[in-house]
C-alpha cells in the first residue's frame, strides 16, 4: 500500500461514517491526507512527494486507529493532532479554545485591512484572541505594531501564551484577560475580532465537530448579536481617532444587518465570499 493508497482509503471510511469537516478541511479527502501524513510524520504541505512511498502494516495500523478515533469521538482533527494551520503558519490548538479558522487571517495576509493603515498605526487589539493566531498574524504581518491578544477565558489566553512564545513574539504580544473591552486599555488603531456569533437556531443544529468546540467561543445568543451589540456599543471608546474596527459573524449577516442598520459597513471579500468580514471606522460607530 501506498500513502495515497491509504488516504483514499481513509477517506472513503470518513464519508462513509458521515463526519462533519470545516476545522480546517472541506471535504473526506483532505481531511484524510492531514491524518495519514501527521501519523507517518511527513510534511503536511507536499502530498506530492509522498504520494507514492510505502506504507508498512504497523503505519497503516496506526493510520487506521486515528481515523477510528476521528470517527468515534467527533473531534475535529486539530484536537487528535494538536495542531492547526492557518495562513500556512502552525499553531498549537486543544479543547481550551475552538480550532483557528477565522477568514479574518487571509485579510492580514492579502493586505485587504491595510489601506484603512497608515503610519499612524501603532496599536492592534485581537479581541477574542482564542488560542492567539490572530495576534500572532497580525503582528507577523505588521512588525511595526505592538498587539494585544484579549479573551475571557484563561484556558484560552494558556494556549495563546504557547503560540506567542512558539513564534517568537513574546516581546511584541501582550496577552490580556478581558470580559469584551472591559480590562484592555487602548486606544487602538485597529481591533480584530472574531466573536462568538452563532444564533441560537444555529447552535442547537451544529454537527458534533463543532459541539466539541468551547461553546463560549460561539453561542451568540438569540440572534447572534448578544456579544456584538456589547463591541459595538464600547467600541468607540477604545478606538483611536482613525481607528477601524475589523469584525467576522460568519453567515449572520442578516441578523447583524437587522440588528445595526443605520451602521455604515464595509463588507471585505474572502474566500467565502463578501458577507463574512466587515469594516467599521471610529467614524461610523460614533458620528
Amino acid at each position: 500500500m501506498t500513502v495515497i493508497e491509504l488516504i483514499e482509503a481513509s477517506a472513503q471510511r470518513l464519508a462513509d461514517a458521515g463526519v462533519a469537516f470545516g476545522h480546517g478541511t472541506t471535504n473526506a479527502f483532505d481531511e484524510a491526507a492531514w491524518l495519514v501524513l501527521w501519523r507517518l510524520g511527513l510534511p503536511l504541505d507536499d502530498l506530492d512527494a509522498a504520494a507514492q512511498r510505502p506504507v508498512d502494516a504497523a503505519q497503516a495500523a496506526a493510520v487506521a486507529a486515528l481515523v477510528t478515533e476521528r470517527i468515534a469521538s467527533r473531534k475535529p482533527s486539530a484536537y487528535l493532532t494538536g495542531e492547526a494551520w492557518l495562513q500556512g503558519v502552525p499553531f498549537h490548538v486543544d479543547e481550551r479554545t475552538i480550532v483557528p479558522r477565522s477568514f479574518i487571517a487571509e485579510l492580514i495576509a492579502d493586505a485587504s485591512i491595510d489601506p484603512w493603515l497608515g503610519a499612524h498605526t501603532r496599536r492592534v487589539l485581537d479581541l477574542c484572541t482564542g488560542n492567539g493566531s490572530l495576534a500572532v498574524l497580525a503582528a507577523m504581518a505588521w512588525p511595526e505594531v505592538a498587539v494585544d491578544g484579549a479573551d475571557l477565558s484563561p484556558d484560552a489566553l494558556a494556549v495563546a501564551r504557547m503560540n506567542v512564545e512558539r513564534h517568537g513574539l513574546a516581546q511584541r504580544v501582550r496577552l490580556l484577560q478581558s470580559d469584551a473591552l472591559e480590562a484592555v486599555d487602548g486606544p487602538y488603531d485597529l481591533i480584530l475580532c472574531n466573536p462568538p456569533y452563532v444564533n441560537a437556531h444555529s447552535m442547537a443544529a451544529l454537527a458534533p465537530e463543532y459541539r466539541a468546540e468551547p461553546e463560549l467561543a460561539l453561542a451568540g445568543g438569540a440572534d447572534g448579536m448578544d456579544f456584538v451589540r456589547r463591541l459595538l456599543q464600547a467600541a468607540p471608546q477604545h478606538l483611536a481617532e482613525r481607528g477601524v474596527l475589523v469584525l467576522e459573524i460568519g453567515n449572520e449577516r442578516a441578523h447583524f444587518e437587522a440588528a445595526f442598520a443605520r451602521l455604515e459597513a464595509v463588507w471585505l471579500e474572502t474566500s467565502a465570499g463578501s458577507d463574512q468580514v466587515l469594516l467599521l471606522t471610529r467614524e461610523a460607530l460614533a458620528p
